[in-house]
């Protein structure tokens, strides 16, 4: 084992799977993605011994993605073995909020701290738009779900779409105040071009303060999207991988940016 991390990376986001019951249009085509093989997404144990070698290094915080995670089976098993790592003090979980109505209350019980919900309008006909196959009123019974079984805080994500949505803004800010729901404005990106904003409402996309890893569900350790390095924990070991990735992310105080890493092979 190596020293603990000498930067400031105690936060690791962790896709579960690739699948997804939306198609957004800011996501991905209309036709979908190709999917991984089921033997290439990582299992419940190999996620849980890469986040007990992280939480031996200083990993304290957890958020679980997808493609849409909840779409993953059993979700709430892994949300328990996570929780119960040594080290591991909150879970977060960012989802479309379709499945919350069945799930909230399981994944609350197994130590899921709180999550994030996708809305980017409040308007029916839009919101089947942009999501190709969303219902509105799904997503809604899952806010009411999450805040029922006091996942706090529930934050609402909202994507500026240009041209889309600017009109929206007003009426999901105002049915957030309604509920207390924390909102965080999120410019949609552009990874091909390198194009990415800071998160309004939230810490994310500022490299100067990245405190943040990504492990894919095909287990690659990722230190920044817009790197284009991947270190493959199955291949090279947890351990390197995790060395070989922290390596690219900024010290504290030195005012190096993820983004300046675009170049860097590997």
């Amino acid at each position: 084992m190596f020293d603990r991390f000498n930067r400031r990376i105690n936060y690791l986001r962790i896709s579960v799977t690739d699948r997804c019951n939306f198609r957004c249009t800011y996501c991905m085509p209309a036709e979908g993605v190709p999917l991984k093989k089921h033997e290439e997404i990582l299992s419940f144990d190999e996620i849980a011994d890469v986040v007990k070698v992280g939480a031996q290094l200083g990993l304290t915080k957890i958020r679980l993605t997808g493609g849409e995670p909840l779409v993953r089976k059993d979700i709430a098993v892994l949300v328990q073995m996570l929780a119960q790592i040594e080290g591991i003090e909150d879970i977060g979980l960012t989802t479309n909020g379709v499945f919350l109505p069945q799930l909230a209350k399981p994944l609350k019980e197994a130590g899921l701290s709180r999550v994030n919900i996708s809305l980017d309008t409040m308007n029916p006909e839009k919101f089947r738009e942009i999501s190709r196959t969303g219902i509105l009123s799904d997503v809604l019974k899952g806010i009411d779900a999450a805040l029922e079984a006091e996942l706090q805080p529930v934050k609402i994500n909202f994507v500026r779409i240009p041209g889309i949505n600017e009109n929206d803004e007003a009426d999901v800010r105002e049915f957030c105040n309604g509920k207390g729901l924390k909102l965080r404005f999120i410019r949609q990106m552009n990874l091909e071009k390198g194009e990415f904003y800071p998160v309004e409402g939230g810490a994310g996309g500022i490299c100067d303060v990245c405190n943040r890893l990504r492990l894919t569900a095909d287990g690659f350790l990722v230190p920044c999207l817009h790197s284009g390095l991947r270190f493959n924990i199955r291949e090279m070991g947890i351990e390197e991988a995790f060395r070989r990735a922290v390596q690219f992310k900024p010290e504290e105080g030195t005012g190096t940016k993820s983004h300046e890493f675009s170049n860097i092979g590997g």
